[in-house]
């Protein structure tokens, strides 16, 4: 079987591994001169970073497997995590629970009920009790008081904007989840994981395996049309043709997309309307990064949130409080990060004016901070890096198998209940491979069962 992977992100390098790997012909086509997607890196400081900040936690059970089936499992660290939340012009420390209940913002017994709260919905197993609510509602109902007013409604009004009202529930319970599953008991510290070397020791080692086994991995090769099965039930790739996508043609057994929805309909014309509006019932907010590296440490957390509108960035991750910054010649690196509607003002403005706004607020966060302290400044914005999830998703959710015979779609819509992230990508990525292997075996009559 000779496959197409559009996209060398995490689905579709994991999707190309074992596609390899049992013995298949592929070609994987990416636009960027480099793999990884959203985890992929710059030089920063001398060293490969992310674009955007990265970090696994403990239940990231399938890209754990893959590193190890991959032979690099003891690049893998665990550090503790120090979080800080900013509320009512303070930074507070609420690393473990015991900072919770020192969390002297809310009233000793509002701080006791949203523990409690916590822990309930940490044991709640069954997330589709939660799908008709948005996490707005549900929060409101069953939490309210201090707690969603001065915690959790900035903070979804801050990663959501104008959509903050309409995140479905299952969100905030798999971050939940997730956020959990790194803590050894109630009181213990979060433990995250960050691979020696970025997560380039990963997608480099993925790709130099997927090469390995004769698959093909073509950077900087946009695809311009995907044109469907026709009298003999290929399907053809165009690349290189630009916007008329007049460009050369590669027929293949079957194809997997790894692209937003948004993106479809431009590669794939004469998509059916019932499932063109799936593709269209999502909406994407971008991400805009700064990194900044800085000769002195900014605060003592790895991770702060910001619980206040008034500041123009939702989230401060201080790299270097987490990994030690000699590993960086002794530079401080701090993402100040935010998601945006790409009508915001905020995104719409140049590198330089959106820094120097952000800039103005850092010494919130540490009195004594100066310009001065301020090195190099790197900038990154991903038009398609949030997709917004509403309740009753999964009636709205797009199939894997697209309408088109033997052209399969896995991007982060698809990942539901769980948040995107790169763990679940590559989960999707090699669920995505056996099921193209299995439609290959049953001589492609999934689409006729449908």
């Amino acid at each position: 079987m000779k496959s197409g992977v559009v996209g060398a992100g995490a689905a579709g390098l994991a999707a190309a591994f074992d596609l390899t790997r049992a013995g298949h012909e592929v070609v994987v086509f990416e636009s960027a001169p480099f793999v990884g997607g959203q985890a992929s890196t710059i030089l920063v400081a001398g060293r490969p970073l992310e674009r955007g900040y990265h970090h696994l936690f403990r239940n990231d059970e399938a890209i754990l497997d893959l590193i190890d089936e991959l032979g690099i499992a003891d690049v893998m660290e665990w550090y503790p995590s120090s979080v800080g939340t900013w509320v009512n012009g303070e930074l507070h420390r609420t690393t473990t629970a015991l900072d919770l209940l020192q969390f002297r913002v809310m009233p000793l017994f509002e701080r006791i009920r949203m523990g409690l709260f916590i822990s309930r919905l940490k044991g709640m197993k069954n997330w589709q009790a939660l799908e008709s609510f948005t996490a707005d509602e549900w929060l409101r109902e069953h939490l309210g008081g201090k707690a969603y007013d001065i915690i959790w409604n900035p903070l979804l009004r801050g990663k959501f904007g104008r959509f903050h009202d309409q995140v479905g529930m299952p969100w905030f319970w798999s971050k939940l989840q997730s956020r959990f599953a790194s803590r050894d008991g109630l009181f213990s510290r979060e433990m995250l994981g960050y691979p020696t070397g970025s997560f380039d020791v990963i997608f480099d080692k993925l790709s130099e395996e997927i090469r390995n086994a004769g698959g093909d991995i073509r950077l900087s090769t946009p695809v311009d049309k995907i044109a469907p099965a026709a009298g003999d039930g290929l399907v053809e790739i165009r690349s290189g043709g630009g916007l008329a996508g007049a460009g050369s043609g590669e027929k293949f057994d079957c194809v997997l997309m790894t692209v937003p929805s948004f993106a479809v309909p431009r590669i794939l014309d004469d998509i059916p309307l019932p499932y063109l509006s799936r593709l269209e019932s999502v909406e994407y907010l971008a991400a805009v990064v700064v990194i900044l590296e800085l000769d002195r440490p900014l605060t003592e957390f790895y991770w702060v949130n910001i619980a206040d509108d008034d500041v123009p960035f939702l989230g401060i991750i201080e790299h270097t409080n987490m990994l030690h910054p000699q590993l960086y010649h002794d530079r401080h690196l701090v993402y100040l990060a935010n998601y945006l509607d790409r009508d915001d003002r905020l995104f719409n403005l140049s590198r330089d004016e959106l820094v120097k706004e952000y800039l103005g607020h850092l010494h919130l966060f540490n009195r004594d901070f100066r310009a001065s302290w301020v090195k190099e400044v790197h900038y990154n914005a991903v038009s398609a890096a949030q997709p917004v999830i509403g309740a009753n998703y999964s009636e709205r959710k797009p199939s894997h198998r697209t309408p088109f015979e033997r052209v399969y779609l896995a991007n982060t819509t698809q990942i539901y209940p769980e948040d995107r992230g790169t763990n679940y990508s590559i989960r999707m990525g090699r669920e995505m491979a056996e099921m193209m292997m299995n439609d290959h075996r049953c001589g492609w009559s999934a689409w006729s069962a449908n």
